[in-house]
């Protein structure tokens, strides 16, 4: 979906196909033709947004073979998609039955994760739409906390760097500029803003900036408004902003605590933390704070992605609301890319989980409506 700001930008909205299981082209476009058509037509628009993600060895493949974009492509112009943005934060198996730390590797330390990066920004020069010139890719930030030095900072930085060099070279080459943005996350060197502003402290601002993940964002207790203000202070641009919620649990609520046991699964991690005077206390997972990991004086907040429309107290929907409202309800959009990205429908507790693809497809659905009227209250104008 495309919206229009009041000043005359174009604002693309997407939701992201991690909530799919794909490991090849065949298997994307198998997907895209299940579920991302029948959500564009139940939302009765004529084009929806996909953020594609693409496991690294599909990425591979496109990358050496010409044929397999064209055909790609040929896939989502015939079912009414397109493709601005990327996510390129799992490497691969995001499905697997528990993934857990896995998708924090290979981290920004390893060759491959460069590879990977570049794989995707060719392939995104190829496949974004005739009439658009920019196209945004986010990753992980750096990596996982643990085991990190200091020497691994510079060895990322680096990499980093030869990224960007790479970019500019794919727009001299294709004519379309491929951004890059690192996606503060929970438990991973970068977590915060503050980390994310010094991680990317004299880099080239033009390619590389910041994925601002509003659940992760909540998670850490950051404020909407002091996020915005830090990253202008640092001069670091929100390349792309991703649309989701968090779950929460009020303090000192026993009851409210306990239902949250009804998330414990096991394929992905879902950090805790809980605010601690002006400090925020956390543990790497639901269950570790469910045995006593955290103090449990005051609200928890848990990063499991929950899908945005839910309004029940129990998610950080508002605090979603207060985000959005600082990048696009403004003067100027801050970001020019949304991405709706809920990938836990398949392993939401009972009553919320989507049982069948009809329910999944209901649920993006309901999902990317709710985010089309918040969109338009805060006065932009959808567009064909």
């Amino acid at each position: 979906m495309r919206f229009q700001h009041p000043d005359g930008s174009l604002v693309h909205v997407a939701y992201c196909t991690n909530v799919h299981a794909a490991e090849d082209l065949d298997g994307v476009i198998a997907q895209l033709e299940r579920f991302a058509a029948p959500v564009r037509r139940a939302l009765e628009r004529p084009r929806l947004g996909v953020g594609l993600w693409l496991a690294a060895p599909a990425a591979r493949l496109l990358r050496e073979a010409p044929d397999g974009v064209a055909r790609l492509r040929e896939g989502l112009d015939r079912l009414g998609l397109e493709v601005v943005t990327l996510n390129g934060f799992p490497y691969r198996a995001f499905h697997a039955e528990v993934v857990k730390r896995a998708v924090y590797r290979p981290d920004w330390t390893q060759a491959a994760r460069a590879d990977y990066t570049l794989d995707l920004a060719w392939t995104l020069a190829a496949l974004l739409p005739a009439d658009v010139r920019e196209g945004t890719i986010s990753t992980l930030p750096l990596g996982w906390r643990a085991g990190w030095s200091e020497a691994d900072t510079e060895v990322a930085r680096a990499r980093l760097a030869h990224v960007a060099e790479q970019l500019a070279r794919i727009e001299a080459e294709t004519g379309r500029t491929i951004r890059l943005a690192l996606e503060p996350e929970p438990g991973c060197v970068v977590e915060t803003v503050g980390q994310a502003v010094a991680a990317l402290d004299g880099l080239d601002a033009a390619r590389l900036g910041l994925c601002l993940d509003a659940c992760h964002l909540a998670v850490q207790f950051e404020s909407p408004a002091a996020a915005l203000a830090e990253l202008d202070a640092g001069a670091v641009p929100i390349v792309k902003a991703q649309v989701s919620a968090a779950l929460r649990a009020p303090a000192a609520d026993a009851q409210e605590r306990a239902q949250l046991s009804d998330f414990v699964e096991p394929r992905f991690l879902h950090q805790t933390r809980e605010l601690v005077g002006a400090s925020v206390a956390g543990v790497d997972d639901l269950d570790e704070a469910l045995a006593g990991g955290l103090p449990g004086e005051s609200e928890w907040r848990v990063h499991f992605h929950v899908p945005v429309h839910l309004d029940d107290g129990r998610t950080t929907q508002p605090e979603l609301r207060e985000l959005l409202a600082g990048l696009v309800g403004g003067a100027a959009p801050r970001t020019r890319h949304l991405e709706l990205e809920t990938y836990t429908w398949n392993v939401l507790p009972g009553g919320l989980r989507a049982a069948d693809d009809a329910a999944l497809v209901d649920g993006l659905a309901r999902e990317l409506g709710w985010l089309a009227r918040e969109l338009t209250d805060l006065g932009l104008k959808e567009v064909a």
